[in-house]
């Protein structure tokens, strides 16, 4: 005999949740103190001023104020350059 059913199960088929990462406060954005502003793996955005970053590297405020995002080039340690976002609360 069969010990599963016909038409009704299969052993694929099951999801991970979404992690939810991206930018949470868009440019000009209010924020207070320890709101999340992005939520990231790595490095995409940089933190500035009043701005700290936790263990997942996630972006959030450390004062009340108005998200700005800006733009600079970064030395890598090749001595190669990037464009990177920074992030800051003014």
């Amino acid at each position: 005999m069969a010990h599963t059913k016909a038409l009704g199960t299969s052993k694929l088929g099951r999801d991970s949740r979404a992690q939810r990462l991206g930018v949470k406060v868009q440019d000009g954005g209010k924020v207070i103190a320890g709101q999340i502003i992005i939520r990231q793996r790595g490095c995409k955005y940089l933190g500035g001023k009043n701005i700290l970053k936790g263990g997942d590297d996630t972006l959030f405020a450390k004062k009340e104020g108005v998200v700005k995002f800006g733009t600079t080039s970064k030395t890598r340690f090749d001595g190669s350059k990037r464009k990177v976002t920074i992030v800051d609360v003014v």
